[in-house]
């Protein structure tokens, strides 16, 4: 009981705060979409918390539906990163690429399948070793490979499949 009241006497003076102007960006208790170009927030009577601006343009697949959702249906170019937990190369690979994709602004984002909880998507895929990389355009695979790459090749790759 003593900890619930402490924790709301610490929210109130905490959301009764303003930050400095121009520091921070206005995001939970308002409408947030996170497009690949800008954030557009649309006011609500509720209250506002302020944190840092944050647009993620990787993801972890989830199932299934929802690789057809966010990969083969995406407008984007979709990067894909079939990976496993007990891969050293995918382990190298990982944040080289989700760095380099970070670096187009939204024009290519990245999806991560686990294929030891997504077996089926790596056999659709033909994934027989990991680190495999997928670019996926307009749904249709465009390049693959296979193990790793630096950054210079990584970009390349990318610039590839955006075009």
């Amino acid at each position: 009981m003593a900890q619930r009241l402490l924790l709301r006497r610490f929210l109130a003076s905490v959301i009764s705060r303003k930050p400095p102007q121009g520091r921070w960006a206005p995001l939970t208790s308002r409408a947030v979409r996170c497009s690949p170009g800008d954030l557009t927030v649309t006011p609500s009577q509720a209250r506002s918390i302020y944190t840092t601006r944050v647009c993620t343009t990787t993801f972890n697949i989830q199932d299934g539906p929802d690789f057809q959702d966010r990969v083969v249906n995406s407008e984007t170019p979709v990067v894909v990163d079939f990976h496993a937990q007990w891969c050293g190369p995918c382990k190298i690979l990982g944040p080289r690429l989700e760095k380099v994709v970070a670096k187009q602004h939204g024009k290519v984002v990245m999806a991560k399948v686990d294929i030891d909880d997504h077996t089926d998507l790596a056999l659709e895929y033909e994934v027989s070793a990991v680190p495999t990389v997928l670019a996926i355009k307009n749904g249709d695979v465009v390049d693959k490979f296979v193990g790793i790459k630096d950054e210079d090749q990584l970009e390349a790759f990318l610039k590839k499949l955006i075009g």
